[in-house]
């Protein structure tokens, strides 16, 4: 089950350097996370692609964007480098970041059940706490919608 509102865990995963971040690396910042399953795939790239195109936006807002997925830290720089992705993409190649935050669970998929990666977006305020959910997410529209959300918040 997805989290709620309330406190943001904490988590340290690799970024594109295979330096450790942290959601406490963002304090006093807007945080936009948002979990995918994987890299290079039509709905993942369409999602990416759209944060990284209004990223001055969110960081006119003062907020940072933060993608998560199992993939690991070499597939996040050939698909930033392939798709010119800006946005800071984080590897949880264990899993434990995704079990934690409850994205990680059972999908369906033309009648096939499996375990998997819930498209799913948190917006964390400054003082880290979790004032948006959006889960599942539906790709088209949905980096719009994120900003214009936090665009009310900041107002």
């Amino acid at each position: 089950m997805v989290i709620g509102e309330g406190k943001a865990r904490d988590f340290e995963l690799l970024d594109y350097d295979g330096k450790k971040v942290g959601l406490k690396d963002f304090k006093g910042k807007f945080v936009v996370l948002y979990f995918y399953p994987k890299d290079n795939t039509p709905g993942c790239t369409i999602e990416a692609i759209n944060f990284s195109g209004l990223l001055g936006e969110f960081e006119k807002l003062g907020a940072v964007v933060l993608g998560v997925s199992p993939d690991s830290v070499q597939s996040h720089c050939k698909f930033r480098d392939k798709k010119e992705l800006k946005i800071e993409l984080l590897s949880d190649e264990s899993k434990r970041c995704l079990e934690d935050w409850g994205v990680w669970g059972l999908k369906k998929f033309m009648g096939r059940e499996y375990m998997g990666v819930i498209r799913s977006t948190f917006l964390i305020n400054p003082k880290g706490e979790i004032v948006k959910v959006w889960s599942p997410v539906k790709v088209k529209g949905h980096a719009k919608a994120v900003l214009e959300c936090l665009a009310g918040l900041v107002s």
